[in-house]
């Protein structure tokens, strides 16, 4: 008996990931994706302008973080060419549903980046409105986005059938790490999505380290071919490439949009930093390891394509770098400007209207204000 399997290219399920920039800054034949793809000079000095000031935005927010002006940060430095390749590859008009380190693509949509500051100094849920840039809050609870964002693509699906149309014109993409993968939530999502053929396209970036647990031991073949047992097609793309990234998802979204159901991109990349600014990566990984991805770096390969290959003088470069550096000094501002918020706060926008358990909450936090308020005067009087 013959199983049925998603048709994908045999080559992008190998161990080699599908690239077209290779960490040399040398352009690769990749027949597949090279339909999608976009070489010119133009879209890489997007690409590296984007990765710089991403990369600017993150050491400054993991130095606050180490100043005490944060209580967490999640870095993505090394992350940028996933993140920016596909985010440049997806209309405004598509939904974004990150995880809680999608910094660059927050950045790629116009999103402002003090408004991330908020969630991270605690004095706010999320800090910024999901609908101006179509980019969704964050979520720190790993894979619980994942079912919430096939409910988006199912919203979708439902608003083209009332509409009368066959399907819907736009496609929901949501990001996870390879971690996620392990967690009950992420496998529902891909029933769910598969099921009923949702317009939703998910990006697992394989970034090596589930925090500690390295991606072969939850995993014993590449993470691309899991979603083949739920019926969804997918591929292998080298992360660290942002053209490799920007014209797989391209690829993706035509697959969802023309009704066909999800797709998967397993995204080979690398966490340079840590976790989170509570993690300490010395303990499980090498410094061998560390030095081979920072060879693949994705920021380092796209300028030596554009010095190499386009020739781009240093003024670019310097310009960019010169845009950086104002970022970093307006985000140390801004991060250092917010004052603590008024405890009530922590229960406000969680519901759509106010209920028993809220207001029990209220006045639950009133009674411990008045209780400290008291414990300060009477330590005054001492």
């Amino acid at each position: 008996m013959t199983l049925a399997r998603p048709a994908v290219p045999a080559d992008l399920l190998e161990d080699e990931p599908a690239q077209i920039l290779a960490p040399d800054g040398q352009f690769r034949p990749c027949a597949e994706l090279e339909p999608y793809a976009d070489r010119t000079v133009d879209f890489l000095k997007r690409a590296y302008a984007h990765m710089v000031r991403s990369r600017a935005f993150d050491a400054e927010a993991t130095s606050l973080q180490r100043q005490g002006e944060l209580a967490l940060w999640a870095p993505s430095r090394g992350q940028e060419g996933i993140q920016v390749g596909s985010a440049l590859a997806t209309p405004m008009s598509d939904p974004i549903i990150p995880s809680y380190r999608e910094h660059p693509v927050a950045e790629v949509r116009g999103l402002d980046l003090t408004r991330l500051m908020g969630v991270f100094r605690g004095v706010n849920h999320g800090g910024w409105d999901p609908a101006a840039h179509n980019f969704h809050l964050y979520t720190f609870v790993i894979a619980a986005h994942l079912p919430h964002a096939v409910g988006r693509a199912l919203a979708l699906q439902q608003d083209a059938r009332r509409a009368g149309a066959s399907r819907s014109e736009d496609v929901v993409l949501t990001y996870f790490g390879d971690g996620s993968t392990s967690q009950g939530e992420a496998n529902e999502a891909l029933v769910f999505a598969a099921s009923a053929r949702a317009p939703i396209v998910f990006i697992c970036q394989n970034n090596g380290w589930a925090i500690s647990v390295p991606t072969s031991v939850q995993s014993i073949v590449p993470l691309a071919t899991r979603p083949l047992g739920f019926g969804i097609p997918s591929l292998r793309v080298d992360g660290n490439d942002p053209v490799a990234s920007y014209a797989a998802t391209r690829l993706a979204l035509e697959h969802a949009r023309a009704g066909r159901g999800p797709f998967f991109i397993e995204a080979v990349t690398y966490r340079m930093g840590a976790h989170t600014t509570s993690d300490d990566p010395t303990r499980y990984r090498t410094s061998a390891e560390e030095e081979y991805w920072a060879e693949r770096c994705p920021i380092a390969r796209t300028r030596a394509a554009l010095s190499h290959e386009y020739s781009v003088g240093e003024d670019f470069f310097e310009a960019v770098d010169g845009e950086a550096d104002a970022l970093r000094r307006r985000i140390r501002d801004y991060t250092r400007s917010l004052e603590p918020v008024a405890i009530e706060t922590m229960t406000e926008h969680v519901y759509g209207t106010e209920h028993a358990q809220v207001r029990a909450s209220h006045e639950a936090l009133a009674a411990d204000a008045d209780e400290l308020d008291l414990i300060a005067e009477e330590r005054k009087t001492r």
